[in-house]
């Protein structure tokens, strides 16, 4: 089962995928951290990311879809979650030709619907809670830029949810939930 899982910053993908990589055996397949992981790793795809990012100069298409290439090819037979991939319907384009090269498919595009007020009440409480905690906030957990983060999200990622929707590939759950509740609502939509 090939999963991607949708939502704005902060609506909980990360966890809910971490869940099932730990409860499932699937794969996580997070750009960011393929993005680190890369740029460390000093193969040829690391080096030319390593040179991108330290320009300062956003990561091509090509660049992402070179990474979850490599992932493929190192465990074709493996379950993946795409997590922060696709953004763009072009993205969406290339990960489903991606997919169809190794004979794999997209089993569902699942979205952790959120209202918007609540989730900055959410990510702003997140960072209060981790300095009274005595630790510190991520620098993008505050209301400023998260509010900048969504715009960015709606524009260029949900129209994914119409383009899932029209393959027969969309499902939704609640992501404002306890984590649990949201697990519990995203195995019923995987079926599992």
């Amino acid at each position: 089962m090939n999963i991607i899982l949708l939502g704005p910053p902060g609506a909980g993908k990360g966890t809910q995928a971490r869940r099932l990589v730990d409860g499932r055996g699937m794969v996580q397949l997070s750009t960011g951290d393929m993005l680190r992981e890369a740029r460390t790793s000093g193969t040829e795809m690391g080096r030319v990311v390593a040179d991108v990012m330290d320009r300062g100069d956003l990561v091509t298409d090509e660049i992402v879809i070179g990474l979850i290439r490599e992932k493929l090819e190192a465990a074709p037979e493996k379950s993946y979650i795409f997590d922060g991939f696709p953004r763009t319907l072009k993205q969406a384009d290339a990960l489903g030709d991606l997919l169809a090269e190794f004979g794999q498919k997209l089993d569902v595009a699942l979205e952790l619907r959120v209202n918007d007020e609540a989730l900055v009440e959410r990510i702003v409480g997140r960072a209060r809670e981790a300095v009274a905690a005595g630790g510190e906030a991520r620098a993008d957990d505050n209301e400023e830029s998260l509010k900048t983060r969504l715009l960015a999200y709606y524009k260029m990622t949900s129209p994914l949810v119409g383009y899932y929707y029209a393959k027969g590939l969309y499902a939704r759950t609640d992501g404002l939930a306890s984590i649990e509740e949201v697990s519990k609502g995203v195995r019923e939509k995987l079926g599992l």
